[in-house]
């Protein structure tokens, strides 16, 4: 609570005078007895005026306490918050519609749509930061720049399907982009998390080469192999077009994966379902975590116009008095 014009309270000092110039009068009078026979007699009411001038009084107080504006909320300063800016650099190669991931209620789902679900948990708990999203198979795409608008975010990222790119693994390219989006960032800390099934087979620029200039921007990566080990059931179409599952082999590049990560400072997760997965990008939330000072700004509710209503209300009760149970005759 607070007040935008607090010295109008000082106008409280006046009440006790108002109060003692509104108090209830008498006047010089000779008693006729025959009053007494009058029904209803009005004497053992005068006692009562008092009542009518405290009414006027709390109308009175209320209204110099509304002209003070008294508003509610919590107060502007200083906060101590966490944030970073992130890229997400997703494989969307037509590998990742590998079916060796579930759902939480136990059913089949593909690689894509398992990270989805993660991702969109992972971008819950980073209400601070700025994140971008990098699409990438043969060559890689900024499918979100960096934005604090998280919503508009993972609508892009429901939009990421395989076959949006030509088929092939450019991780290389994929990072060199990613620190592109991070290069003119002015964050202290910069990370890129990087998640593939595969191994480096397309694009012009190698994961070694990549990692080695992006550690001189001082951007941190952290790799995660997504893939069960040996054999993942991969959906295709039999001779009568009936859909059928073919085991192909999980073939990623672990070791490119954790020299990039150790080249630029991050660390190297391997995912081998949706459950491990979750706990990679946990980890990795709890990794990256960075205080800074921000000013933080609340919208302040009025408290004026209720304290205008109870003055009103005060003030009718009063007039109603006066003129039923209270009123003096001539």
């Amino acid at each position: 609570m607070r007040l935008e014009h607090p010295w109008f309270l000082l106008g409280l000092l006046l009440l006790p005078l108002l109060m003692w110039w509104w108090r209830p009068r008498t006047s010089p009078s000779v008693p006729l007895p025959f009053f007494q026979l009058l029904p209803d007699n009005p004497k053992g009411r005068a006692r009562w005026q008092w009542l009518a001038t405290a009414l006027r009084a709390g109308c009175v107080a209320l209204l110099v306490v509304a002209a003070s504006r008294p508003q509610y909320g919590t107060e502007e300063g200083e906060i101590r918050s966490e944030g970073i800016d992130i890229v997400l650099a997703v494989d969307i190669s037509g590998s990742m519609l590998a079916e060796d991931f579930t759902k939480p209620n136990g059913d089949r789902t593909n690689r894509l749509e398992a990270v989805k679900a993660v991702v969109r948990e992972f971008v819950a708990r980073r209400v601070h930061d700025r994140i971008g999203l990098v699409l990438f198979a043969a060559r890689p795409y900024t499918q979100c720049p960096l934005t604090l608008d998280h919503g508009w975010l993972l609508q892009n990222l429901e939009r990421a399907e395989v076959g949006m790119i030509e088929d092939g693994t450019a991780i290389g390219s994929a990072l060199a982009t990613a620190a592109a989006r991070l290069e003119a960032s002015d964050a202290k800390s910069k990370v890129i998390v990087l998640l593939t099934d595969g191994q480096n087979n397309a694009g012009k620029v190698s994961p070694k080469t990549a990692a080695e200039a992006i550690a001189k921007l001082g951007i941190r990566v952290y790799t995660v192999g997504a893939g069960t080990r040996g054999l993942a059931p991969y959906p295709a179409r039999d001779v009568f077009g009936n859909r059928v599952y073919r085991p192909v082999p999980v073939d990623i590049d672990e070791a490119s994966l954790r020299e990039i990560a150790q080249l630029t400072g991050g660390q190297y997760f391997r995912a081998t379902d949706t459950e491990s997965l979750r706990k990679v990008y946990a980890e990795i939330d709890r990794l990256e975590r960075t205080e800074f000072e921000a000013p933080r700004y609340f919208a302040y509710e009025e408290a004026y116009p209720w304290l205008l209503l109870l003055a009103l209300g005060l003030y009718g009760g009063e007039c109603v008095l006066r003129r039923t149970w209270l009123r003096v005759l001539p």
